[in-house]
C-alpha cells in the first residue's frame, strides 16, 4: 500500500514523500497514525542541520531512515491505532518512536498500548515525559527539597509537572520568557524570571539549552547542591563558570540522557517499564498545557521552518493525520 512520510531533504527544508508500506509479517503490526508530535528542541535542531558529526550515531532515532544532516526521515513521538497484527492489539491505540508517517509496520515489541484514560493527542508526549522521568531518576529528589527547574520547554515543563506531585517541595519553574508564567500557572507551579528565582536550592534541573541558563542554575544552588543537566546543545559551544564559587561550595553538575536508563534504576527497570510509567503519568490532564499548537500532516513542510525559526512558538506541536498528503 502507498502511504506518505515527512523527510528533511536539506537543512531547513522538508517534503512529504510517498512510501510503500509492506504487509505485516509474524510478530509485526500495521499502525495507522492518529497524531505525531514535533519537539521544539531536538527535532528543530535536526531540521536545521545542527547535529554534530561526532553525534550522528548517538542521535539516530529508532526508526530513522537516511543520515544526518539530510536527506533523513526523523521523529519519535507517534500515536496510532493498530489495523493489522495480533488479536490482542487490533484496534488498540499505541505509542511508538516512529517518525511522521501515515501508516507503518514495526515489530510488536516496538509499540506500547496507551492506557484508556490517556487521550491519543496527549499520548504523543510520552517520549518527552520519559526523558523527564529518567532525569528525575538521576536527580533523586527528596521530600522537602528546594528545587528549581530552569528552562520551561517541553522537557523542563514535564519535569516540573512531575515534581509538582512531590510532597513538601519548594518548586519554581524558571524561564527568561515571561509568557511561560501562563504555562506554570496552568500546571499549578510557581514561576520566576531568572533574576528573581529563589536560591539556596538542593537541586536544580537545567533544560534551557543555554550557557546563561546553566550559569544561573549553578548560582541557585546551596552548598553541595546538584545541577542535573538535561539540555541537548547540539553543535552549540557552551561556557560554564567553574571558577568563582564552584569549588568552594562543592557544587555538582550531573548529566542525564534518555538513551540509557538512569544508574539508580538500571537492572531493575527496562526501557518498556520506563515508557509504560511515562504513559501512566500522562493520565493527568495537567500535561495538556504542553500541547501548544496543531497542524494537519499535509502542512508539515511549511510548519517545520516556522517552528525552527521561532515564528511559530511552541512546546510540543501536534500533527494530526486527517487528509494524508
Amino acid at each position: 500500500m502507498t502511504d506518505f512520510a515527512f523527510w528533511i531533504t536539506a537543512p531547513g527544508e522538508g517534503e512529504i514523500r510517498p512510501v510503500e508500506v509492506p504487509a505485516p509479517g509474524p510478530g509485526e503490526v500495521l499502525v495507522r497514525t492518529l497524531h505525531s508530535g514535533v519537539s521544539r528542541g531536538t527535532e528543530t535542531l535536526v531540521f536545521r542541520g545542527g547535529v554534530p558529526e561526532n553525534q550522528h550515531a548517538t542521535m539516530r532515532a529508532p526508526f530513522q531512515e537516511g543520515d544526518f544532516p539530510a536527506p533523513v526521515k526523523y521523529g519519535y513521538l507517534n500515536v496510532g491505532v493498530v489495523e493489522e497484527g495480533p488479536a490482542e492489539l487490533l484496534g488498540r491505540t499505541v505509542f511508538s518512536l516512529f517518525p511522521h508517517q501515515t501508516r507503518f509496520v514495526v515489530p510488536v515489541e516496538s509499540v506500547t498500548v496507551v492506557p484508556e484514560n490517556v487521550p491519543a493527542a496527549r499520548a504523543v508526549l510520552a517520549g518527552t515525559v520519559e526523558t523527564a522521568l529518567n532525569g528525575l531518576w538521576d536527580a533523586a529528589p527528596l521530600i522537602g527539597d528546594r528545587i528549581a527547574v530552569v528552562g520551561a520547554g517541553m522537557v523542563g515543563a514535564s519535569v516540573a509537572a512531575i515534581l509538582s506531585r512531590f510532597p513538601g517541595v519548594r518548586l519554581q519553574l524558571v524561564d527568561a520568557n515571561p509568557q511561560r508564567a501562563e504555562l506554570a500557572a496552568a500546571m499549578g507551579v510557581d514561576f520566576a524570571l531568572p533574576a528573581d528565582a529563589a536560591g539556596d536550592c538542593d537541586l536544580v534541573v537545567h533544560a534551557s539549552a543555554t550557557s546563561a541558563g546553566l550559569a544561573r542554575s549553578l548560582e541557585l544552588l546551596a552548598v553541595e547542591g546538584t545541577v542535573v543537566e538535561l539540555s541537548w546543545y547540539g553543535d552549540k559551544q557552551v561556557s560554564v563558570p567553574l571558577g568563582e564559587f564552584f569549588h568552594s561550595r562543592r557544587l555538582v553538575v550531573k548529566s542525564s540522557q534518555v538513551g540509557g536508563i538512569a544508574p539508580a534504576r538500571r537492572g531493575r527497570r527496562t526501557y518498556a517499564d520506563r515508557l509504560a510509567t511515562a504513559l501512566d503519568l500522562l493520565a493527568d490532564p495537567v500535561f495538556d498545557a504542553l500541547l501548544t499548537g496543531e497542524s494537519d500532516f499535509a502542512e508539515l513542510p511549511g510548519v517545520m521552518p516556522r517552528l525552527t525559526s521561532g515564528e511559530l512558538p511552541a512546546l510540543c506541536h501536534l500533527i494530526t493525520y486527517t487528509s494524508g498528503a
